[in-house]
This record gives C-alpha cells, structure tokens and sequence, in this order.
C-alpha cells in the first residue's frame, strides 16, 4: 500500500478531500520524522514504537577484498516497534 491509496482509503473512509487527507497524512509524517531527529522516543498505543537507538561502532570486511578490514562508526538509526495488540490482530487475521 503506497501513501497515495493510504490517503485514499482514508478520504473513502471518512468523506474528507482527498487534498485535506493527503496534507494530514504529509504532517503525520513530518511530526514523526521531527520527532525522531530530536531522538524522541513516539508511542502509538495498539500501533507501536518509533525511537532512535544507537548502532555501534564495528570492523568489517571489505567484499573486493575480505582481508582488508573497514571501520564502520558509530551511527544513529530510526527503529520501530509493533505492539503486542497489533502483532495479535495480524497473527489472527
């Protein structure tokens, strides 16, 4: 499902433009992404989890050459989470 049926399912579902659902969703979207870049921790309870842990610093292997070790640092990553409710209602469905 693209964002674009999401909006449509959404303006099916309740009788708002498309135009207005579309902009609710975009600002959805913006408000998490803000959210996690000041590394906030977002709860959706019954959807799930959003936050920002930290990846470790680690050596790998170059492919071209796996002798060759590479050092990758120490990064911020975006996670999500599902809850438990939500991972029941699909696990049923």
């Amino acid at each position: 499902m693209t964002k674009a049926d999401l909006v449509d399912e959404i303006a099916e579902r309740t009788g708002l433009t498309k135009k207005d659902v579309a902009e609710t969703v975009d600002e959805f979207l913006r408000a998490i992404e803000r959210a996690l870049v000041a590394q906030k921790h977002i709860e959706i309870r019954g959807f799930g989890t959003f936050k920002v842990r930290v990846r470790k610093a680690r050596v790998a292997r170059n492919p071209k050459n796996p002798s060759q070790p590479v050092h990758v640092p120490e990064r911020l990553v975006p996670v999500f989470k599902v809850s438990k409710q939500l991972k029941d209602k699909v696990a049923n469905a």
